[in-house]
């Protein structure tokens, strides 16, 4: 007998509030969403240029090490040329950013995106999260898929119901959209308020570029798993993933791995062009 329930949390969707101040129960957010979106923005070109290394004063190393540290220091920064124009401050750029982000893509999804507020700072603050492992959901309030999350059979056999993962086709499409090289422009056009935005929520030495290749990197290291994709109850209103290699991925990457193998593979070649585009080193990359 073949069964299929709603799940409202952890393999799942998270909820959110869109207006926590308004009437009305919460509407569901799903997790998934700031997955997608820092693909897009990623995508968009709202990335870093790569230089490596500190500022502050080297510890005693080897001779290795120092030539290895100045190579790095040497590497240029990346992102393409910058538009010839003036770039607002920071907290006035949202117009700036939804019109040069039209001009590489007239995904719907990506339209729904740019009608939030404060893009530029959220795409710095949930960077950040999923570089570091965390679940920056909070920060993304704006789309949900059409239905929910479900799962299939029963005991052992428990598994994510395959129907699911077409919630995410619609994301990993607009990710798909989205053209490398106008990404890299359209980053280096805004990589003053990109860094500043940073800096506000970060170490005033914190380099971002750094930030956003460990969270491209952790999002790459997401297995594809093929089907069925067993699931075990947990916490009795959701589920956990019953392999154990599984379960220990970190939030991130479980979210992304919910999506499907097929949208996996999609937002993960969408992401490894838009890196090598912006200069990330091929290298320095996981593979494919």
């Amino acid at each position: 007998m073949l069964e299929s329930r709603a799940e409202p949390q952890e393999v799942a969707d998270y909820e959110l509030l869109k207006n926590p101040d308004g009437p009305g129960p919460p509407p569901r957010r799903p997790i998934g969403l700031w997955i997608v979106v820092a693909a897009l923005i990623a995508a968009a070109g709202v990335a870093a240029y790569i230089v490596f290394g500190t500022r502050q004063a080297p510890a005693p190393e080897t001779a290795g090490k120092q030539r290895e540290a100045a190579t790095q220091e040497r590497v240029p920064p990346l992102g393409g040329d910058a538009a010839p124009i003036v770039v607002p401050p920071l907290d006035q750029t949202d117009p700036l950013v939804r019109e040069m982000v039209k001009q590489i893509t007239s995904n719907p999804r990506i339209a729904a995106w740019l009608a939030t507020n404060g893009l530029i700072r959220n795409f710095a603050v949930v960077t950040a999260n999923i570089a570091d492992g965390a679940t920056p959901a909070v920060h993304l309030r704006t789309l949900r898929p059409a239905s929910g999350f479900a799962v299939t059979g029963q005991g052992a056999g428990l598994a994510i119901d395959p129907r699911s993962y077409q919630r995410y086709d619609a994301f990993a499409a607009a990710a798909a959209s989205i053209d490398p090289a106008g990404a890299a422009r359209l980053y280096a056009t805004l990589k003053p308020r990109i860094e500043e935005a940073y800096r506000d929520v970060s170490d005033p030495d914190a380099r971002f570029d750094q930030t956003l290749e460990r969270a491209i990197v952790v999002l790459l290291k997401t297995p594809t798993v093929p089907d069925p994709i067993l699931v075990r109850p947990q916490g009795g209103t959701g589920y956990a993933f019953a392999d154990p290699n599984l379960e220990a991925l970190t939030p991130p990457q479980k979210q992304l791995l919910r999506t499907g193998a097929a949208n996996v593979r999609t937002i993960q070649s969408s992401l490894r062009a838009i890196a090598i585009a912006l200069g990330i080193p091929p290298g320095r990359l996981p593979l494919a």
